[in-house]
Protein backbone atom coordinates (compact mmCIF):
# COMPACT_ATOMS: atom_id res chain seq x y z
CA UNK A 1 0.00 0.00 0.00
CA UNK A 2 1.37 3.41 -0.94
CA UNK A 3 1.35 6.45 1.33
CA UNK A 4 -1.25 9.08 0.65
CA UNK A 5 0.39 12.14 -0.88
CA UNK A 6 -0.71 15.55 0.35
CA UNK A 7 -1.07 18.59 -1.87
CA UNK A 8 -1.46 22.04 -0.30
CA UNK A 9 -3.45 24.42 -2.48
CA UNK A 10 -2.86 28.15 -1.93
CA UNK A 11 -5.43 30.56 -3.36
CA UNK A 12 -4.70 34.29 -3.15
CA UNK A 13 -8.04 35.50 -4.49
CA UNK A 14 -9.67 38.38 -2.66
CA UNK A 15 -13.34 37.84 -3.48
CA UNK A 16 -15.81 35.04 -2.73
CA UNK A 17 -16.34 33.28 -5.03
CA UNK A 18 -13.27 34.04 -7.14
CA UNK A 19 -11.86 32.85 -10.44
CA UNK A 20 -8.57 32.37 -8.56
CA UNK A 21 -10.18 29.70 -6.38
CA UNK A 22 -11.94 28.19 -9.39
CA UNK A 23 -8.60 27.71 -11.14
CA UNK A 24 -6.99 26.36 -7.96
CA UNK A 25 -9.77 23.80 -7.53
CA UNK A 26 -9.52 22.63 -11.13
CA UNK A 27 -5.75 22.26 -10.90
CA UNK A 28 -6.07 20.31 -7.65
CA UNK A 29 -8.73 17.97 -9.02
CA UNK A 30 -6.67 17.32 -12.14
CA UNK A 31 -3.52 16.61 -10.12
CA UNK A 32 -5.32 14.16 -7.80
CA UNK A 33 -6.84 12.42 -10.85
CA UNK A 34 -3.44 12.18 -12.57
CA UNK A 35 -1.91 10.62 -9.46
CA UNK A 36 -4.81 8.16 -9.19
CA UNK A 37 -4.06 6.99 -12.72
CA UNK A 38 -0.54 6.22 -11.51
CA UNK A 39 -1.90 4.22 -8.61
CA UNK A 40 -1.01 6.91 -6.08
CA UNK A 41 -3.62 8.07 -3.60
CA UNK A 42 -3.59 11.80 -2.98
CA UNK A 43 -5.55 14.47 -1.14
CA UNK A 44 -5.65 18.21 -1.75
CA UNK A 45 -6.37 20.77 0.97
CA UNK A 46 -7.11 24.35 -0.05
CA UNK A 47 -6.19 27.45 1.92
CA UNK A 48 -7.66 30.87 1.11
CA UNK A 49 -5.08 33.50 2.03
CA UNK A 50 -7.84 36.07 2.53
CA UNK A 51 -8.94 34.04 5.57
CA UNK A 52 -5.45 34.49 7.07
CA UNK A 53 -4.91 38.12 6.05
CA UNK A 54 -4.89 39.56 9.58
CA UNK A 55 -2.73 36.75 10.92
CA UNK A 56 -0.24 37.19 8.08
CA UNK A 57 0.00 40.90 8.88
CA UNK A 58 0.46 40.17 12.58
CA UNK A 59 3.20 37.68 11.70
CA UNK A 60 5.01 40.32 9.65
CA UNK A 61 4.72 42.87 12.48
CA UNK A 62 5.30 40.69 15.54
CA UNK A 63 7.62 38.04 14.14
CA UNK A 64 5.53 34.98 14.97
CA UNK A 65 2.40 33.36 13.58
CA UNK A 66 -0.87 33.13 15.52
CA UNK A 67 -2.02 29.52 16.07
CA UNK A 68 -4.36 29.29 13.04
CA UNK A 69 -1.70 30.57 10.68
CA UNK A 70 0.97 28.38 12.31
CA UNK A 71 -1.19 25.34 11.67
CA UNK A 72 -1.61 26.27 8.03
CA UNK A 73 2.11 26.87 7.56
CA UNK A 74 2.82 23.50 9.13
CA UNK A 75 0.54 21.79 6.63
CA UNK A 76 2.19 23.64 3.75
CA UNK A 77 5.63 22.55 4.88
CA UNK A 78 4.47 18.94 5.41
CA UNK A 79 2.78 18.71 1.99
CA UNK A 80 4.35 16.66 -0.76
CA UNK A 81 3.62 19.42 -3.29
CA UNK A 82 2.03 22.84 -3.68
CA UNK A 83 -0.45 24.36 -6.08
CA UNK A 84 -0.38 28.15 -5.87
CA UNK A 85 -2.69 30.55 -7.70
CA UNK A 86 -2.69 34.33 -7.52
CA UNK A 87 -4.57 37.06 -9.36
CA UNK A 88 -2.38 39.45 -11.31
CA UNK A 89 -2.57 43.08 -10.20
CA UNK A 90 -0.47 45.79 -11.87
CA UNK A 91 1.46 43.18 -13.88
CA UNK A 92 2.45 41.13 -10.81
CA UNK A 93 1.19 38.89 -7.99
CA UNK A 94 -1.19 40.17 -5.34
CA UNK A 95 0.07 41.79 -2.15
CA UNK A 96 -1.33 39.08 0.11
CA UNK A 97 0.41 36.42 -1.99
CA UNK A 98 3.78 38.16 -1.58
CA UNK A 99 3.17 38.62 2.15
CA UNK A 100 2.54 34.89 2.43
CA UNK A 101 5.82 34.19 0.65
CA UNK A 102 7.58 36.63 3.00
CA UNK A 103 6.54 34.76 6.15
CA UNK A 104 7.59 31.33 4.89
CA UNK A 105 10.73 29.86 6.38
CA UNK A 106 13.45 29.88 3.72
CA UNK A 107 13.80 26.10 3.90
CA UNK A 108 10.09 25.28 4.10
CA UNK A 109 9.69 24.64 0.36
CA UNK A 110 13.15 23.34 -0.44
CA UNK A 111 12.88 20.62 -3.08
CA UNK A 112 9.07 20.75 -3.09
CA UNK A 113 7.25 20.44 -6.46
CA UNK A 114 5.08 23.47 -7.21
CA UNK A 115 2.43 24.06 -9.87
CA UNK A 116 1.97 27.80 -10.47
CA UNK A 117 -1.31 29.30 -11.63
CA UNK A 118 -2.43 32.88 -12.19
CA UNK A 119 -5.47 34.71 -13.50
CA UNK A 120 -6.28 38.17 -14.80
CA UNK A 121 -8.68 39.98 -17.07
CA UNK A 122 -6.64 39.56 -20.24
CA UNK A 123 -4.00 37.18 -21.56
CA UNK A 124 -1.55 40.10 -21.77
CA UNK A 125 -0.60 39.35 -18.15
CA UNK A 126 0.26 35.69 -18.75
CA UNK A 127 4.03 36.32 -18.73
CA UNK A 128 3.81 37.34 -15.07
CA UNK A 129 4.08 33.66 -14.14
CA UNK A 130 7.61 33.46 -15.49
CA UNK A 131 9.01 36.92 -14.79
CA UNK A 132 7.36 37.58 -11.40
CA UNK A 133 6.09 34.41 -9.69
CA UNK A 134 8.52 31.68 -10.69
CA UNK A 135 11.58 33.58 -9.31
CA UNK A 136 9.97 33.64 -5.84
CA UNK A 137 9.96 29.86 -5.70
CA UNK A 138 13.42 29.61 -7.19
CA UNK A 139 14.63 31.79 -4.32
CA UNK A 140 13.00 29.38 -1.85
CA UNK A 141 14.67 26.41 -3.59
CA UNK A 142 11.30 24.92 -4.54
CA UNK A 143 10.92 23.02 -7.82
CA UNK A 144 8.21 24.62 -10.00
CA UNK A 145 7.09 22.42 -12.88
CA UNK A 146 7.68 23.72 -16.39
CA UNK A 147 4.07 24.53 -17.20
CA UNK A 148 2.45 27.51 -15.52
CA UNK A 149 -1.32 27.76 -15.98
CA UNK A 150 -2.73 31.20 -16.73
CA UNK A 151 -6.46 31.89 -17.07
CA UNK A 152 -7.87 35.06 -18.60
CA UNK A 153 -11.52 36.04 -18.22
CA UNK A 154 -12.24 34.73 -21.72
CA UNK A 155 -11.01 31.26 -20.71
CA UNK A 156 -14.05 30.80 -18.50
CA UNK A 157 -16.50 31.49 -21.33
CA UNK A 158 -17.21 30.00 -24.71
CA UNK A 159 -14.37 31.79 -26.50
CA UNK A 160 -11.34 30.17 -24.91
CA UNK A 161 -8.15 29.79 -26.90
CA UNK A 162 -8.65 27.07 -29.54
CA UNK A 163 -4.88 26.49 -29.81
CA UNK A 164 -4.26 25.81 -26.12
CA UNK A 165 -7.59 25.74 -24.25
CA UNK A 166 -7.58 26.14 -20.48
CA UNK A 167 -8.58 22.52 -19.95
CA UNK A 168 -5.54 21.32 -21.91
CA UNK A 169 -3.20 23.63 -19.98
CA UNK A 170 -4.63 22.41 -16.68
CA UNK A 171 -4.13 18.77 -17.70
CA UNK A 172 -0.57 19.44 -18.78
CA UNK A 173 0.36 21.25 -15.58
CA UNK A 174 -1.31 18.58 -13.45
CA UNK A 175 0.49 15.83 -15.33
CA UNK A 176 3.87 17.48 -14.75
CA UNK A 177 3.10 17.97 -11.05
CA UNK A 178 2.00 14.34 -10.65
CA UNK A 179 5.22 13.19 -12.32
CA UNK A 180 7.26 15.31 -9.92
CA UNK A 181 5.33 13.98 -6.90
CA UNK A 182 5.66 10.38 -8.03
CA UNK A 183 9.42 10.78 -8.40
CA UNK A 184 9.86 11.74 -4.73
CA UNK A 185 9.28 9.80 -1.50
CA UNK A 186 6.29 10.77 0.56
CA UNK A 187 7.01 13.33 3.28
CA UNK A 188 6.40 12.49 6.91
CA UNK A 189 3.88 14.88 8.37
CA UNK A 190 5.44 17.14 10.99
CA UNK A 191 3.86 18.30 14.22
CA UNK A 192 3.78 22.14 14.16
CA UNK A 193 4.04 22.19 17.97
CA UNK A 194 7.02 19.84 18.16
CA UNK A 195 10.07 21.75 19.54
CA UNK A 196 12.34 20.15 16.95
CA UNK A 197 10.16 21.57 14.20
CA UNK A 198 10.47 25.06 15.64
CA UNK A 199 14.19 24.80 16.22
CA UNK A 200 14.66 23.41 12.74
CA UNK A 201 12.91 26.46 11.33
CA UNK A 202 15.12 28.78 13.35
CA UNK A 203 12.28 30.03 15.52
CA UNK A 204 13.10 28.59 18.93
CA UNK A 205 11.01 28.37 22.07
CA UNK A 206 10.27 32.08 22.19
CA UNK A 207 8.23 31.70 19.04
CA UNK A 208 6.52 28.62 20.45
CA UNK A 209 5.51 30.38 23.67
CA UNK A 210 4.47 33.51 21.83
CA UNK A 211 2.23 31.57 19.48
CA UNK A 212 0.57 29.61 22.28
CA UNK A 213 -0.03 32.76 24.30
CA UNK A 214 -2.79 33.78 21.91
CA UNK A 215 -4.85 30.60 22.49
Amino acid sequence: MTDTRRIAVISAGLSTPSSTRMLADRLAAAAVAELAERGIEATAEAFELRDYAHDITNNLLAGFAPPALEGMLGKVQAADALIVVTPIFSTSYSGIFKSFIDILDREALSGKPVLIGANAGTARHSLAIDYAIRPLFAYLHAEPVSTGVFAASSDWGGKEDDVAPLSARIERGARELSEAIAAKPSLTETDPFDPDTYLGQGRGFGHLLGGLAGE
